[in-house]
């Protein structure tokens, strides 16, 4: 296997673009970037993460006093440090300080209270994969991360606001089909009811190419471990690179007004696939796809693989698992957009469907039914369609997780 430039692949491969697709708005927005983010204070949660790291990466040119940066990863974290004081010429600020703790946790409540308040939170903590949709017991805990625990930050911070808040959604959110979409339209509802207390904003977007545990990042692992590469046939997506998710959140959570949902400009011609991903990736490795018409064809080749091969063997297949949306979109049709704020994003005009009493209802009502005896998976699929908006659960039978 040779070595490549990953950002370069990314460009080339995927996005298709050779400068970020957000650098006319960074540059129109230079000064007031610089105004609201120099000498100020900064809390990143979830910050070890793809795309909390390069918020971070982006953010750090502006030159904030002080950064904490939160996230239960301590390897993530431990290798975010390294990669910011490795980085030539990038400024860290004096008071940097990454804590491996969970931000439901009462050490991080410690830190909240005493070392705040923060002038910048961001917080890029969730459950992000489709995958870890499995049963009541991996809901719960995704629908807890996603959205009980972010309503709990928000009450937290109420007390004594941030001048920006930002909290990371995604596209999946906009007409979910799966639990995690359905979790993260709900942390919209509970930002938009809170937005009349702090300025709030949030971003849905693109797959963020090569992010930690993404399929085209599983790929890299597979090649080293010298294993077949699989991905199903039929789901396209929309990509962004890791520095440029960075700077669609930096811009969402400094430029935003309360109640916003930012979304990149991207034309359905952009979508890629992974298959088409995994061979443009062999082929720059220097290998041929080797097609396989089962997992168990694909192992068995990929045992063979000797320091000479010029393939590698791929199963590509027809998607057939739960909560798994052929297409991608940003936006429904009721929502009120405005197009013309900035050049490379739209912005959803968030408008709040439930009061922050309704969602405390609901909120408690989750509870109750994750404490109930007997309880499935159908339960709590049942519930959240009744209760979030726009949510049809698409059904299969059949994880993620049984796939290789």
């Amino acid at each position: 296997m040779k070595f490549f430039d990953l950002n370069q692949f990314i460009a080339t491969h995927i996005t298709g673009r050779a400068e970020s697709l957000l650098a006319a708005d960074l540059r129109a927005h230079e000064s007031e970037l610089r105004r609201e983010i120099e000498g100020a204070s900064v809390l990143v949660i979830g910050g070890a993460g793809t795309i909390g790291a390069s918020f971070i990466r982006a953010l750090l040119p502006y030159r904030p006093r002080r950064l904490y940066v939160v996230d239960t990863n301590e390897n993530g974290l431990t290798e975010l440090t390294r990669g910011l004081r490795s980085t030539q010429g990038l400024y860290v600020p004096e008071d940097y300080k990454p804590y491996p703790i969970g931000f439901g946790s009462p050490v991080f409540a410690k830190i909240l209270a005493r070392e705040g308040p923060f002038e910048i939170v961001a917080n890029f903590a969730a459950h992000k994969h489709v995958r870890s949709e499995k049963d009541h017991y991996s809901i719960e805990a995704m629908i807890r991360n996603n959205a009980i625990l972010a309503k709990g930050l928000l009450g937290q911070l109420a007390a004594s606001p941030p001048k920006h808040f930002f909290c990371v959604s995604t596209d999946k959110a906009a007409n979910p089909v799966n639990v995690m979409g359905a979790s993260k339209k709900l942390m919209e509802e509970v930002i938009l009811a809170y937005a009349q207390q702090m300025p709030i904003s949030t971003a849905r977007f693109a797959n963020v190419a090569f992010s930690n545990g993404s399929l085209p990042d599983g790929f890299l692992h597979r090649l080293m471990q010298r294993q077949p590469l699989s991905s199903p046939l039929d789901v396209r997506r929309y990509f962004v690179s890791p520095a440029e998710a960075g700077e669609l959140c930096l811009l969402a959570c400094i430029l935003g007004r309360p109640g916003d949902i930012f979304f990149p400009k991207l034309e359905a011609e952009e979508m890629k696939s992974f298959s088409d991903i995994a061979t443009a990736l062999l082929r720059e490795m220097g290998y041929e796809p080797d097609f396989c018409a089962s997992e168990e064809e694909a192992r068995a080749k990929a045992a063979r693989l000797g320091p000479d091969s010029k393939s590698w063997p791929v199963f590509f297949f027809p998607s057939d698992t739960s909560g798994e949306k052929l297409y991608e979109e940003f936006y429904t049709a009721e929502e009120d957009i405005d197009w013309g704020r900035f050049h490379a994003l739209g912005v959803i005009r968030g408008r709040p469907a439930c009061s922050l009493p309704e969602i405390e209802a609901l909120f408690a009502e989750l509870e109750a039914l994750f404490d109930s005896p007997g309880l499935d998976k159908g339960a709590v699929v049942e519930l959240l369609e009744r209760a979030v908006p726009g949510f049809r659960h698409i059904e299969k039978g059949k994880g993620l997780d049984e796939r290789m």
